[in-house]
């Protein structure tokens, strides 16, 4: 997997760890790579990793601006949340980076069989 070229002409595993950080080579990935299937569900769980991080972002937002109301003490406590949900995210992108760097199909417990099944 890791000698293999993708189409946009980078290295598989080259690719495959810049779509984590930078979504929209995924989003490139998804559409113009038709035979690497490394580089494809890389990108497909990028896409998918990311849209997960953005709902739960929103989530607790949205939770931390109802509790604003109620008390400012729960509104801090939930951007607390909001912290740790970022360096989890931000934690998450790293591994999963490394993983695709190594040439690893590291996958997801959820998102990772969807990414599979797409590629």
């Amino acid at each position: 997997m890791q000698n293999q070229k993708s189409a946009l002409g980078l290295d598989a595993n080259v690719t495959a760890l810049i779509s984590y950080p930078i979504g929209i080579v995924a989003l490139i990935s998804v559409f113009i790579e038709k035979d690497n299937k490394f580089v494809r569900f890389h990108a497909f769980q990028s896409l998918l990793f990311w849209a997960v991080a953005v709902v739960l972002w929103i989530a607790v937002v949205f939770v931390m601006v109802f509790l604003a109301f109620i008390s400012s003490l729960l509104a801090t406590l939930m951007w607390l949340l909001l912290v740790v949900v970022g360096f989890g995210v931000l934690g998450g992108i790293i591994f999963l980076a490394y993983k695709a760097f190594q040439g690893e199909m590291f996958k997801l417990p959820v998102i990772g069989d969807m990414a599979e099944k797409w590629a």
